[in-house]
């Protein structure tokens, strides 16, 4: 999907990385602090999905919550973002998950192609957060993940942790 793995290197190491190998899996550790909460992030950034991709079954164990990520750019990734929502649903096995969607790229105005009422139509059908974020600006890559994790709370009941280990893809 496009502009994932910028979103999440933008997070972690606060720089914006245009060409990244998108072919390669992998996992970052940050710490992050919600509502006063200190929540130790394990973030797996997944190797180049596709809606043929068959999603490995540790794509499901010990997750706790799902940013999927879509460029308002390209319908294509759009749909395929939808069969992947599917997947994971099948993957683990439940109905709904605690999950982000975000269009990617809302910088790129004259190239948009995905309305932001598109965007939050889909999500509010999984039940899941939505939000747009351009990889280029570390507030709006701070916020998404700032975001799972409010929605992994909210599955969770809002039980209020000491330090939570919570572990994203």
């Amino acid at each position: 999907m496009k502009g994932k793995s910028s979103l999440t290197i933008q997070f972690v190491e606060g720089q914006f990385v245009d060409s990244y190998d998108p072919t390669i899996e992998n996992t970052f550790n940050k710490m992050v602090s919600v509502n006063g909460q200190d929540f130790n992030l394990q973030l797996v950034d997944t190797a180049g999905q596709d809606e043929y991709s068959i999603f490995p079954q540790s794509h499901s164990m010990d997750i706790h919550g799902y940013v999927l990520v879509y460029s308002v750019t390209s319908m294509k990734s759009f749909e395929v973002v939808q069969v992947l929502h599917d997947k994971l649903l099948d993957m683990v096995g439940k109905i709904q998950v605690p999950t982000v969607l975000v269009g990617n790229k809302k910088d790129l105005h004259m190239e948009r192609v995905i309305k932001p009422e598109e965007g939050k139509k889909l999500a509010d059908s999984w039940g899941a957060a939505f939000m747009e974020s351009s990889a280029k600006e570390n507030e709006t890559a701070v916020e998404v993940f700032k975001r799972i994790i409010l929605e992994m709370e909210k599955a969770d009941g809002n039980a209020p942790p000491e330090e939570k280990k919570c572990a994203v893809m």
